[in-house]
């Protein structure tokens, strides 16, 4: 088994209004040093090794599931076998 952790993001194009909500809430609680914010999503999968890629699975899913490919970018991060 291997732990993939994928994360998810809006690409810069496209506006962040929850960022943005964020980044306001943030200035007005004093934090002056934070000018930006964007908001994304994590996700931490468990993949059993098969005939298949495992790179190429994860893609797929990613571009198939996980993420809107017109809004959103993905990368993901393949960590060594989780013991169970």
């Amino acid at each position: 088994m291997v732990k993939v952790k994928v994360f998810v993001t809006l690409k810069e194009s496209v506006l962040d209004p929850q960022g943005k909500a964020v980044s306001n809430a943030l200035q007005s609680l004093g934090y002056d040093e934070i000018h930006d914010v964007r908001i994304g999503k994590y996700m931490e999968l468990s993949v059993e090794p098969s005939g298949r890629d495992i790179e190429t699975v994860v893609r797929e899913a990613c571009e198939k599931l996980l993420s809107n490919p017109v809004i959103e970018d993905f990368r993901y991060e393949i960590e060594e076998a989780v013991i169970r």
